[in-house]
């Protein structure tokens, strides 16, 4: 079987300039995001608090983002998304420039690591539908996974990049350099997004912000392959959120050599989401959402590696895999989403989807810490695990999930086209 490649220059003639430069703002904020978890984690473990207080500070970031994701969505299909995406930037960055300078200050306190955490949810919050539409709007429904698959490889390489550059910089300097660059990220990805065209607008309601969200509601409860998955990953989020921010660096520190090794982990994950996003510019499942689902087997690696106390290569090995499934499922979930949701709904039912995948996340990380202590550590990383692989059973149970497909392919028009199963 040949080795995938990138797709040749040529051939990008689909990549219009919105595409390209969402692209490229995703990419620069991804460097500093990616870094910044680390450097929230060991900031406050070198402050002398523990994994609950982690668990806390996640938490602080999560529950806006699930309070005000429908907001969000809702806002982006009524303005312009480029505008919103820039708003939400800039504040994100304002607010992360204000954490690195109270980190860097040495004397952060607990309730300013909350009240910024959760700051950086918000603005989560109103950036994330938005960049969901402005993205499926700048590529033709025919070249969908090709974009898709380039898109997340540029979001993902920044992931290996950040990462690496976050676990280095957090162990040299400091977690306040770390959260620093992250602000700077965030304002450059800002000026960028700024340059964005508008696209063509949606059609505007001519009704209130609560009858566009009923209408939103509407389209995504209709549809059961899309609230079954996002039930599932209202647990399996937590689980990951809870191993990824709370018992991975924790494990770190005590056993594994520090920020480093945890940077170093999370750097295999982003190789994992690259190589794999190589993968998917060739390969177009027919089946969309069951090969998607495959993928969310793999989550649980890394929970399952931490709890059997594995070597550190060990562990990379497992964030790899783990990368591998997340780029497996995200790549056919957007083709999924692209295909089957509504242009003028996008973003309020990106928002409900999010919101559900996310709304146990800050219960999972505040619970965190007092789940180890109950259960030990070990225990905690091996439910985790057991949920994960569980879960990504159970969602099997439902045809739709199993039958939805793909309607066209582009370089396949051999492909079966049939419709997605009526809910």
């Amino acid at each position: 079987m040949p080795t995938p490649t990138a797709p040749h220059p040529r051939r990008l003639a689909w990549a219009s300039r919105n595409f390209r430069i969402q692209t490229a703002a995703t990419v620069v904020s991804g460097l500093g995001n990616a870094g910044a978890p680390i450097a929230t984690a060991f900031a406050v473990l070198n402050s002398g608090a523990g994994t609950t207080e982690v668990g806390y500070v996640t938490a602080a970031r999560l529950l806006p983002t699930v309070l005000f994701l429908v907001v969000g969505g809702t806002l982006a299909d009524r303005l312009p998304r480029h505008r919103v995406m820039v708003a939400a930037n800039v504040f994100s960055g304002l607010s992360q420039a204000v954490l690195a300078a109270l980190v860097l200050a040495g004397d952060v306190r607990l309730w300013q690591l909350l009240l910024l955490s959760a700051a950086g949810g918000a603005g989560y919050a109103l950036y994330s539908p938005a960049a969901g539409g402005m993205i499926m709007q700048a590529v033709p429904e025919e070249h969908a996974a090709r974009a898709f698959s380039v898109f997340r490889m540029g979001q993902n390489a920044s992931q290996i990049g950040g990462a690496a550059l976050g676990g280095a910089l957090t162990a040299a300097v400091g977690p306040g350099w770390v959260l620093a660059l992250d602000a700077l990220c965030f304002l450059v990805a800002a000026a960028l997004r700024f340059l964005l065209e508008p696209e063509s607008a949606p059609a505007p309601s001519g009704g209130s912000m609560l009858r566009d969200l009923r209408d939103g509601w509407r389209e995504f409860s209709s549809r059961r392959w899309l609230w079954v998955i996002v039930l599932q990953f209202a647990v399996v989020v937590a689980c990951v959120n809870a191993v990824e921010a709370v018992y991975g660096p924790a494990v770190a520190k005590d056993r594994l050599g520090g920020a480093g090794a945890w940077g170093l982990a999370m750097s295999a994950y982003g190789v994992g989401l690259v190589v794999t996003g190589l993968l998917m510019v060739r390969w177009r499942p027919r089946r969309i959402l069951l090969v998607g689902n495959w993928g969310v087997f793999l989550f649980g690696a890394p929970a399952l590696a931490l709890a059997v106390a594995a070597p550190l290569p060990l562990l990379v090995a497992a964030m790899f895999l783990s990368g591998v499934g997340v780029t497996v499922f995200g790549v056919n979930w957007m083709v999924a989403l692209r295909q089957e949701i509504p242009e003028e709904a996008f973003s309020r039912v990106s928002a409900y989807d999010e919101l559900g995948s996310y709304s146990l996340a800050p219960i999972g990380t505040a619970l965190a810490g007092p789940a180890a202590a109950g259960l030990g550590l070990s225990g905690a990383l091996w439910a985790c695990a057991v949920l994960c692989l569980l879960l990504s059973a159970a969602v099997l149970v439902d045809p739709q999930v199993r039958r939805l497909a793909r309607r066209s392919t582009e370089d396949a028009p051999e492909a079966v086209r049939e419709s997605a199963p009526t809910p």
